[in-house]
C-alpha cells in the first residue's frame, strides 16, 4: 500500500500526497472518484495523475476537509486509496 509523502493544511483542506505530482503528465480531480472519496469522508476529493508509462491513473493526492485534523485526515485518505486502487 501507497504511504503518504506529506501532510499540509492550506485554505479549506488537508492535503494528504501519495505520489509526487510532478512525475505525472497530467492531474485531474475525476468525477467517478467521488462516491470512493465521499464514502470514507465527507466533502473530500480524490487528485489523480495519469503515469506516462503505463498510461495508468493513480492517485497523486487526497483533499479532506480541515475540521477533520491532520492525523484522522491521514487515515481517512489511506482507506480513499485503498478503495479506489485495490
Amino acid at each position: 500500500m501507497v504511504s503518504p509523502t506529506a501532510v499540509e493544511t492550506e485554505d479549506e483542506y488537508i492535503h494528504v500526497q501519495f505520489r509526487d505530482p510532478d512525475r505525472f503528465d497530467e492531474i485531474r480531480t475525476p468525477d467517478w472518484a467521488e462516491n470512493p472519496a465521499q464514502s470514507v469522508s465527507e466533502g473530500s476529493e480524490v487528485r489523480m495523475g495519469r503515469n506516462e508509462e503505463t498510461d495508468d491513473w493513480v492517485v497523486e493526492a487526497v483533499l479532506l476537509k480541515k475540521s477533520v485534523g491532520e492525523e484522522k485526515a491521514t487515515e481517512e485518505a489511506r482507506q480513499t486509496v485503498e478503495k479506489i486502487e485495490s
